[in-house]
């Protein structure tokens, strides 16, 4: 079964992933700013605002901010895929299931936020966790009934470690928890966790391809898998479709993407990163949401080892706002650093 633009637009060039990938870029980036305004308009006529935390600094103004704009995002993906990837692959069918899957966590977390107007209320984290859990069990399950390979590779080592056999189960399963709550936990200024990611779908989207891809995976040693390749529209078609959400999202925000964004933007990037067996480069990639993620676990550990702690706040973007940083000023660093990071990962590359 072809893709659906090449069954009612019988053009050979419509074959080519790449091409495909840039539709799909296209079609999501331009759902996304066509139906943004009139999601903003409605979700301020139901008051389906984020609820601000009392503990975050300076945060009272952006009470008033539409959010689960995650979920037009996420729309628009999934039928930019739909339109341009073949749907009898299995990697696409199951990279769907981890879009939709983490999504609907985020929804129904938000969905309790907003209703009851309380940061605190949603999903508790022991249930979020249990969710996320299920979600990535699922995915896992899917990936190993089409026979993907459990081997694990590391940077700069062209040939694999060893077969993580079923040891892969709960490596994954961490790797999308961790992944997915790291992105949740950044997303916390205007655009702070939008751009960081579409760089890192750019990387991934570029080595899946290769990954896929006979002639490049052999020049770069890298392994070879038979129609990861057709994944590359999943990471472009998100990328467009976050760049949509980062056209309201920018400082300062019109609407911000909730936990349903957040989640799902690191299902997809911890399922990216299986696919393409980068799942320790991951570091690198996704290098922002790390160390967000470890200011918190370093002021946690330090306050009940030490009673003292480490950063002014944490995540650590509000370390910097609590230092009197510009919110903007911040934002554009963390972006510099993601930036960085990720030519850094695609070096690595070159040197295998």
């Amino acid at each position: 079964m072809l893709p659906l633009l090449y069954q009612y637009f019988d053009i050979n060039l419509l074959s080519y992933i790449t091409v495909r990938a840039g539709i799909g870029f296209i079609i999501a980036f331009g759902l996304t700013l066509i139906i943004y305004p009139r999601y903003i308009a409605w979700a301020i006529a139901k008051k389906a605002n984020q609820p601000i935390s009392k503990y975050v600094p300076g945060h009272n103004s952006k009470r008033h901010t539409p959010t689960m704009g995650g979920a037009i995002f996420l729309l628009a993906t999934v039928i930019a895929v739909l339109v341009s990837a073949d749907m009898t692959n299995p990697y696409i069918v199951t990279g769907l299931v981890a879009i939709i899957g983490f999504g609907l966590i985020g929804l129904k977390d938000d969905l309790g936020k907003v209703l009851s107007g309380n940061n605190l209320e949603g999903l508790t984290p022991k249930a979020k966790l249990r969710l996320q859990l299920l979600v990535g069990t699922l995915v896992i399950a899917m990936l190993l009934y089409a026979g993907f390979p459990t081997t694990l590779y590391v940077p700069f080592v062209k040939t694999p470690l060893f077969d993580m056999g079923y040891l892969a189960i709960p490596f994954w399963i961490l790797l999308f928890l961790a992944t997915s709550n790291a992105v949740n936990l950044t997303d916390g200024l205007d655009g702070l966790a939008a751009v960081p990611s579409v760089i890192a779908l750019g990387t991934l989207g570029i080595v899946v391809y290769a990954t896929g891809h006979a002639i490049i995976s052999d020049y770069l040693l890298i392994p070879n898998i038979k129609g990861v390749g057709e994944t590359t529209i999943i990471a472009a078609s998100f990328t467009g479709a976050l760049l949509g959400f980062l056209w309201y999202n920018c400082h300062p925000a019109e609407l911000f993407m909730g936990d349903t964004g957040s989640l799902s933007i690191g299902g997809v990037l911890a399922y990216l990163a299986i696919l393409c067996k980068s799942e320790i480069l991951l570091i690198l990639i996704g290098f922002v949401f790390l160390i967000e993620t470890l200011s918190v676990i370093i002021q946690v550990a330090s306050f009940k080892l030490r009673g003292k702690r480490v950063f002014l706040m944490s995540p650590l973007h509000h370390h910097f706002e609590l230092k009197k940083w510009a919110e903007n000023k911040i934002i554009v660093r963390f972006w510099m650093i993601a930036l960085i990071a990720n030519v850094l990962a695609l070096i690595t590359f070159k040197f295998r």
